[in-house]
């Protein structure tokens, strides 16, 4: 049975894997870069997640008493509204927005409210113009008439719609933004950790001896320790 002795070191190393000094220099390279890009994602991530902060915190946004599950599915009932329209889960009732999951729940309170004041219909379902009865409609004849320009008036309900868009849609993309600079601070974690790993296995010499791993392959190939220049020949048996 053959045995071996470790990789040889010093000079004849070097000689024998001259390309060793470039795979740590590269690796060193690899790990500073990783470690910087994390650490730009980690601060530009907290960042975002400040900004998103601030920016709601100017709105000075509070809950409604109605915005908990229990209060808004008794409001839906009594407006009539269907059973699968989507009722909200969470509850902001008198806690003020000042994140992004605070936003997105506000959002979805918002959007009952404006479905209660036009009676179930979103923006697409409503009728164009306002007449008299109240529940408006598309035939210019019916319409109400402006006073002054004798044209069709819009239809009131379709502007609360509008607004409440336009404001549920700025609340979402803080919840968007949010949610976006904290995968970034995650990614930036995971850069980081993998820029350490990568200088750790440099600076401790994972490369420094590459024959060890090679003569172990060779083991599993019978004839193969010679061409290895690791083996030792056996012993002739005693006489």
């Amino acid at each position: 049975m053959s045995t071996y002795t470790d990789a040889p070191t010093g000079p004849e190393t070097s000689e024998r894997h001259p390309g060793r000094k470039i795979f740590e220099v590269g690796g060193l390279v690899a790990a500073v870069v990783l470690v910087a890009f994390g650490i730009a994602a980690i601060a530009l991530g907290s960042s975002g997640i400040n900004t998103v902060h601030t920016s709601l915190v100017q709105q000075k946004i509070t809950g409604t008493p109605d915005m908990t599950p229990a209060a808004i599915a008794g409001e839906a009932k009594k407006a009539g509204l269907p059973a699968n329209i989507g009722l909200p889960t969470c509850s902001v009732a008198g806690k003020e927005v000042t994140e992004g999951s605070r936003a997105r729940c506000f959002a979805t309170y918002m959007r009952i409210h404006a479905l209660e004041a036009t009676g179930g219909m979103t923006y697409s379902q409503m009728p164009h113009y306002a007449s008299a009865n109240g529940n408006g409609t598309n035939n210019e004849k019916e319409a109400l008439l402006d006073p002054k320009s004798k044209k069709p008036l819009e239809n009131p309900a379709r502007n609360v719609w509008i607004e409440e868009t336009a404001l549920s849609t700025a609340l979402n993309t803080s919840y968007m933004a949010s949610q976006t600079a904290t995968f970034g601070i995650v990614v930036g974690v995971a850069l980081l950790l993998t820029g350490v790993g990568f200088a750790i296995l440099t600076i401790g010499g994972a490369l420094h001896s590459p024959d060890r791993a090679l003569r172990l392959l060779a083991r599993r190939r019978p004839g193969a320790a010679g061409a290895a220049g690791g083996g030792v020949a056996p012993s002739a048996p005693p006489s």
